[in-house]
């Protein structure tokens, strides 16, 4: 981890190093110690902008979170036949995941050990509950199959979508772009799921 420089710190920075040393240690193995050895900054200095690492921690999950949900008001989420709104935003979160990766993977590590990390959780749950939705709206237009349970394709949905954190490195050499991804879950995803027609 490179140390940031005092003369360019701002709180965007701090945010940024929070988020690789939390992903790095976890939450609860990251004291505000850490931290400051981290941003080059002292605590006093952290402590200027934010009251402490858990409003860290929540300033980055509502990142992640706004980004997901800003999916679900996009035209493409809202108007049109289910099927295809929900391929939309099976695309679009496999591309916010991307874009947002540090982000959404510390939102997706958080294991409701603090009020902060209890109301992300909450917050995941309504935007898979909205996606489950759509999917059982496809279904019932007969436009995915019948014989698999709505929430369990959800979950094999959002754990292929969730794995990307585990392995998607932006910039490697001969990796796919964010698009190719986005578009190959999309695809895989819904060749299984999709009525022949």
């Amino acid at each position: 981890m490179t140390m940031a420089k005092r003369d360019t710190y701002t709180p965007e920075s701090l945010l940024a190093v929070a988020v690789e040393v939390f992903n790095e240690r976890g939450y609860d193995g990251t004291s505000m110690e850490h931290l400051s050895r981290a941003a080059g900054i002292s605590k006093s200095s952290i402590y200027h902008h934010v009251k402490g690492k858990e409003e860290l921690l929540r300033l980055a999950i509502s990142r992640a979170l706004d980004g997901l949900f800003g999916i679900l008001q996009e035209p493409a989420a809202r108007d049109g036949r289910a099927i295809e709104r929900l391929e939309h935003v099976t695309r679009r979160t496999s591309e916010v995941l991307m874009e947002e990766l540090p982000y959404v993977t510390l939102l997706l590590r958080v294991r409701g050990n603090t009020d902060t990390e209890r109301w992300a959780m909450e917050r995941r749950r309504e935007f898979d509950h909205q996606v489950a939705e759509l999917l059982k709206q496809a279904a019932a237009d007969g436009d995915l199959r019948s014989d698999v349970d709505a929430r369990l394709a959800t979950r094999l949905l959002f754990g292929m979508i969730n794995s990307i954190v585990e392995w998607y490195r932006p910039g490697r050499g001969g990796a796919a772009t964010s698009q190719e991804v986005a578009e190959a879950v999309v695809r895989t995803a819904f060749a299984g799921l999709r009525t022949e027609r």
